[in-house]
């Protein structure tokens, strides 16, 4: 365990406290526990002659109903208790007794309280069970009999004894502690000549209901006993007296026995004690250490593994808790680097759409501005009267010039709108062969000055037709056949290809011979003003615009389209939607 970990920390704790809680009850026991024995003592045998008067007071017993209630007393109470008269002395009663059916005759056996000890009486008795008695009838009927010998040995009775057999219908029998006869009676006795000038003067307080309680040691044997003195319903016998007299021998042996066995069970309770600590702090803390360490995976941003507590405790809802708050943490870094990614291409897009400006400033100011110088020194040579037979050269040169800065500011139009998302597309079904005959046929002149064959490989198939807007996807065309004229070697071959290459999806193909375009510059080429051959001069070269705005149209489309260098050359293709009836604008 860790120095300042929270296993550590409840170990020693727990351990502490019980420790503390531990000999804090073994000092208690040794110091106070003799005393409470003895207050618990005295009050419940107040309470139990208390409720005994009041019973008697409800309902008046016989005498031998008064004897048995005395003799039930003395088992449950495991005291000794006597019966005195108004001049506090002792009134002779005798609970205890059997009754037994020997045929047709009752006969009711009194225990003695002289000359019979507890071992001279039969145990485990029960309702029912056969006894042999021999004894001396006590009465001219035969009906009481004073036993002598209970279960005898011998053949027949000693001299002078009746012997009597029958099943036991009721008994009353001592219990080991509470029948002494003999020796209760010398106690009591003794105890009534010491505190007997006390009970007298509070004989009229004792008349009142009140009660004496009072601690007597015997002095040849020097055990504490409890004495306690309460008055009886006066009856027609006049004013009786209850005494009851319990010993406190025991507790003070228990005590002594308590404290030299203490000795050899603390360090056993202690070992235990640590053990059971230790085994506790570890399962109480188990699950906050998994807490703590998922609490650590969080801090680091690792939302990979939350926290498995099943239980329905407080560490359970952490855990659900925890485990909620990861997944939000994660949905809400992902998200937030997604808006940063975003934010990033969005800064990049910015700066490259701010490059692109200063790009088509000064590209369009370089565009301008030559044919601008070419048609003022023209205009100016004519205007000088300079060259006169060659006037109409120079107005030539003068519209081709303007044409060609016309052709810039159109392209340029076209290329603002596409880029403000002004332009929208008339979709139709359009059939994509017949579109590309068509344009074909207006490049026939530039074919043949370069001397430049056109090659189709069109299916031959009814059909082609796509969903498209056919100005648009005319002017992709034208773009795309101008440019690979351009750039076609001369006495080369221009492909022109139609193919399906996934259903519902026809790809056109426009390949030409000549140089290939450098890999640094093959997704540069659909920008403004973007030539990959630098050196070309103005009259071989177009607008610059033409392939950025068959960029936008495709994108309108939905078209997937590039540009790759081949064997001898590079082949530009773009896809287009096959019509299936579904046109629509």
């Amino acid at each position: 365990m860790r120095r300042h970990s929270v296993v550590l920390k409840l170990f020693v704790v727990t351990t502490t406290l019980i420790l503390l809680v531990f000999s804090g009850v073994l000092v208690a026991a040794g110091v106070f526990f003799e005393h409470f024995y003895r207050v618990s003592k005295i009050e419940a045998l107040d309470k139990s002659t208390a409720e005994l008067a009041r019973q008697l007071q409800l309902e008046p017993l016989n005498e031998s109903q008064f004897s048995r209630r005395l003799g039930v007393y003395m088992n449950e109470n495991d005291s000794s208790m006597s019966i005195l008269d108004e001049s506090f002395a002792r009134i002779p009663y005798n609970p205890y007794h059997l009754e037994l059916q020997t045929g047709t005759q009752q006969i009711s056996i009194h225990i003695p309280r002289e000359g019979m000890a507890v071992g001279d009486i039969p145990q485990g008795i029960r309702t029912g069970d056969k006894l042999v008695v021999d004894g001396i009838f006590m009465d001219e009927k035969d009906t009481i009999l004073q036993p002598v010998v209970f279960q005898p040995a011998n053949m027949d009775p000693e001299e002078g004894l009746v012997r009597v057999s029958g099943t036991v219908t009721d008994l009353l029998l001592p219990k080991d502690r509470s029948y002494n006869p003999l020796y209760q009676d010398t106690l009591m006795d003794e105890a009534l000549n010491e505190f007997g000038p006390q009970v007298e003067h509070a004989q009229s307080s004792l008349a009142s209901g009140s009660i004496m309680e009072m601690e007597w040691q015997d002095k040849w044997s020097g055990v504490n006993y409890a004495v306690l003195i309460r008055s009886l319903p006066e009856d027609h016998q006049g004013m009786r007296y209850l005494m009851v007299m319990t010993s406190l021998q025991p507790v003070g042996e228990a005590v002594e026995i308590l404290k030299n066995y203490v000795v050899y069970l603390a360090p056993v309770i202690a070992v235990a004690v640590v053990i059971l600590s230790f085994i506790y702090s570890r399962l109480v803390s188990r699950p906050l250490l998994t807490l703590n360490r998922s609490a650590e995976r969080l801090a680091q941003l690792d939302f990979s593994e939350p926290p498995k507590i099943q239980s329905r405790d407080e560490f359970g809802k952490l855990s659900r808790n925890m485990t909620a708050l990861s997944r939000n943490l994660d949905a809400a870094l992902q998200e937030l680097t997604r808006a940063n990614e975003q934010l990033q291409e969005d800064v990049e897009q910015k700066l490259r759409s701010e490059q692109l400006r200063k790009e088509l400033i000064a590209n369009i100011s370089h565009e301008l501005k030559t044919p601008l110088g070419i048609v003022k020194g023209f205009a100016e040579g004519l205007q000088d009267g300079v060259a006169s037979d060659k006037k109409e050269r120079y107005l030539e040169l003068i519209v081709n010039e303007t044409d060609r800065m016309n052709a810039l500011i159109m392209d340029m139009l076209e290329l603002s709108k596409y880029e403000a998302k002004a332009i929208r597309l008339r979709l139709a079904s359009l059939s994509l062969k017949t579109l590309i005959y068509k344009v074909v046929d207006s490049f026939t002149e530039q074919l043949e000055r370069k001397q430049l064959a056109l090659k189709h490989d069109i299916p031959e198939a009814e059909g082609l037709f796509v969903a498209a807007d056919p100005r648009r996807i005319e002017q992709v065309i034208l773009n795309l056949l101008s440019n690979a004229t351009r750039h076609a070697a001369e006495n080369s071959v221009i492909t022109v290809r139609i193919k399906q290459s996934s259903p519902g999806i026809l790809t056109t193909v426009i390949e030409n011979t000549g140089p290939s375009i450098a890999e640094e510059d093959l997704g540069r080429i659909w920008d403004h003003f973007y030539r990959a051959e630098r050196s070309r001069d103005r009259k071989s070269g177009g607008t610059g615009l033409g392939l950025a705005i068959v960029k936008h149209i495709l994108e309108l489309h939905e078209s997937e389209f590039g540009v790759s260098n081949i064997d001898q050359g590079v082949a530009f293709y773009f896809t287009l939607r096959i019509d299936k009836g579904e046109t629509h604008e």
